[in-house]
């Protein structure tokens, strides 16, 4: 795989901006941010390079948030609609051992 060239300082981190479109799924969204924090931490990046990359940071978190509350819902639905609790009652009578 080749290296990326050289960033021009005045770039925003990554290529993004504050306007740059989220990825499309969370994955991608916590890679992202991974490389971001470790390009942070790295310590290389100027005073705005730090302001952008915290900027697309927290829109990465936001929608990583997003994406998890969506799921989250889902499986309320799931839960509630498709999985019951087992019936009480002596399960071997049930067929319950037709494993």
């Amino acid at each position: 795989m080749a290296k990326p060239a050289p960033q021009d300082p005045a770039a925003p981190v990554g290529g993004h901006d504050g306007d740059a479109p989220l990825p499309g799924n969370y994955e991608a969204a916590v890679a992202e941010l991974e490389q971001l924090v470790a390009r942070m931490e790295g310590g290389t990046l100027s005073l705005e390079e730090s302001l952008a990359a915290y900027r697309r940071g927290a829109a990465l978190v936001a929608y990583c948030q997003q994406q998890l509350e969506k799921v989250e819902q889902q499986v309320r639905v799931l839960d509630g609609e498709t999985l019951k609790p087992l019936p009480a009652g002596n399960p071997a009578a049930e067929g319950g051992d037709d494993l």
